[in-house]
């Protein structure tokens, strides 16, 4: 009897033959490369833009804002989208440099799976954090011009960049198990918030709230939600994320089928060389390497 797969190993078959993570089905490898750098940058400029703002004691904000914002997962999630194609554009320029073996694949098997986790989380949390923030949070006209450019860059431009991860990538859909760590992740980061209340006496959004509501004279909700509401929040939240892990991998597998299937399109590769004959995800040996 054949010995069912374990969705916890890290696998022993070679990884990424045909150098899925560095390539995409219509950009070459260098222009990749180059978007890539370019997201990160504006990725990064965003981020210690707005530390310096909030510092400098712009719009009523100060230094105590920068300490807060570290315990919001809109934050961390957009200091993953800045690392995460960062790194990337690394992997990429390692093999646009010379058409060798990329950084990636010389990594030790459990480095390669986390990169793999690290692009599942970077092309279903920005689509949450949007979701979230203009549906549930977004409460009418932004004060500032710095407001507006700092949430449009955060819950706006975060969404395209999974976007261009999952269009313009060769990456194959992720495995079905990785939808357990993202819930896992955000199970820890509601962690977190509960630690933040408890150590800095705020809750980094108002739905996490369990105290009952209260209104002022004017009819404002100077409470809670309740717990029953908090709970829905946090199972909804939950369902969320399966539901968009489901459509960002229906996504990524209806790319390969047209790119690849339909329109015959390998890939950009080094020097404009072809994958090889074949299924090459099931090759031992790369077809330039024989």
């Amino acid at each position: 009897m054949a010995r069912l797969s374990n969705p916890f190993e890290f696998g022993t078959e070679i990884w990424d033959p045909s150098h899925r993570f560095e390539t995409s089905w219509i950009l070459p490898p260098w222009v990749l490369f180059a978007c890539r750098a370019l997201i990160s940058l504006y990725a990064f400029v965003v981020i210690f833009f707005i530390i310096g703002w909030e510092a400098a004691e712009h719009d009523d904000l100060n230094i105590h804002d920068v300490h807060k914002s570290f315990s919001y997962f809109t934050v961390l999630c957009y200091w993953g989208i800045a690392f995460y194609f960062l790194i990337a554009s690394v992997h990429t320029f390692s093999y646009a440099l010379n058409g060798g073996t990329p950084l990636l694949n010389r990594f030790p098997r459990p480095l390669q799976t986390l990169h793999y986790l690290f692009w599942s989380s970077i092309t279903t949390y920005p689509f949450l954090v949007s979701i979230v923030f203009w549906g549930v949070l977004y409460d009418g006209p932004f004060a500032t011009t710095f407001g507006l450019w700092s949430n449009i860059s955060q819950h706006g431009l975060n969404t395209a960049f999974a976007l261009f991860e999952i269009i313009f990538t060769r990456i194959n859909p992720a495995p079905w198990i990785h939808v357990f760590f993202l819930c896992v992740i955000l199970a820890c980061y509601l962690g977190l918030a509960y630690v933040t209340y408890a150590t800095k006496h705020f809750y980094t959004y108002s739905f996490l709230n369990p105290a009952p509501r209260l209104e002022d004279e004017n009819g404002d909700n100077i409470g809670g939600v309740g717990k029953g509401t908090v709970a829905g929040y946090v199972f909804g939240i939950a369902v969320a994320i399966i539901i968009i892990f489901c459509i960002a991998k229906c996504l990524v597998w209806l790319r390969k089928f047209i790119t690849e299937k339909k329109l015959g399109r390998e890939g950009k590769f080094y020097q404009g060389r072809r994958m090889g004959q074949g299924e090459v995800e099931l090759e031992t040996v790369r077809i330039w390497e024989k």
